[in-house]
Formats: C-alpha cells, structure tokens, sequence
C-alpha cells in the first residue's frame, strides 16, 4: 500500500479525478457522474468552499473531501431542515460546517485516509460543529462518523433522485480523536 499524502485540492482542476474515485466508490453511473460535475463544478465556486486531496506518491488522487459553511437557503439545507426539525434539530444548519462529498477508493480504504481527510478539513472550520449526510445503512462510513462524534439528526431522509434514504449526522468540532 502506498502512502497517502493529504493536502489542498484544486476541485475544479481535478473535478474528473474526484469524481472517478466517488463513482467507484459510490456505484455511480456515467449519466450520474455527469449530472454530479455540474453540481461540484458550481460548488467549487462557491464562497468558503475547501477541498483536500489523498494522493499517492505518484500523484494518483485515491480520496476526497470537500466542504463549505452551511447556508440555509443552499438546496441541501431547504431539503433536509423540515427532517431536522422534525427532531428538534434544525439549529443544526446555523452555525455549521457541512462536508458536503468523502470518498476513498475502495482499494484505499480502511487505512485511515477517509479520517484524515475529514479531521484536516474540520479542524480548520472556523464554525463551532460539521453536519454531513450518509446513505442511512450500517456502513464503515456511518462507523467511522460515529467514531469522530458525529451522531444521527435525522433518519429516512429522502432526497429528490436518489434510490436509497439518508441520515442527516452532526458533531461537535474539533471532532474526536
């Protein structure tokens, strides 16, 4: 196994690459890889978005993170606040950074890569917690959320075009080591 280096990454630049590594390690199709590059594309550009990359020695990017302070008039905010008040957890979305995609290649996980990128990204967050969305399963990812302090604010959330529901997770930051 290579040494993975984490560090700043141009999204924009490196938008193909990123969304390679999600598509393996997500499932995606080249339809939804498509519709996906939109989306980042437009997120790279918005203000106090950051992104880190896992690279191999080579160069080779095998993970992501990217991210940006919650604005409650953003898509994904007016979509999942009815859910978090639902559970009086809709002061969630103030105050907050939202990671908004992780990834590791599958033939890089389960090395510690995924909580790298996501305590490097967080513990440079000047707002005071981090929420993020998870396909709502039992999965390595929700274990390794949990394991940082993210817990469950809302459950069976539904967003428009995708398959399988999600949970809506918060944590305290700086995150748990």
């Amino acid at each position: 196994m290579e040494d993975a280096q984490v560090g700043p990454l141009d999204l924009a630049a490196r938008v193909d690459e990123a969304l390679a590594v999600q598509a393996v390690a997500f499932g995606l199709t080249d339809d939804e890889v498509g519709v996906r590059r939109h989306i980042v594309l437009r997120h790279a550009a918005a203000p106090g978005v950051r992104a880190l990359g896992a690279t191999t020695p080579r160069g080779r990017l095998i993970g992501f993170v990217y991210g940006m302070p919650n604005d409650r008039t953003q898509w994904w905010s007016t979509v999942v606040e009815p859910y978090l008040r639902r559970n009086g957890n809709a002061g969630w979305l103030d105050d907050a950074f939202v990671i908004t995609e992780l990834h590791v290649h599958p033939a890089y996980q389960k090395h510690g890569i995924g909580r790298e990128l996501i305590t490097t990204i967080t513990d440079t967050a000047a707002e005071p917690r981090s929420i993020l969305s998870a396909i709502d399963t039992e999965s390595p990812a929700r274990a390794l959320y949990r394991s940082l302090g993210y817990r469950d604010l809302a459950r069976h959330v539904l967003f428009p075009s995708a398959g399988s529901p999600y949970a809506v997770m918060g944590a305290p930051l700086p995150l748990r080591r």
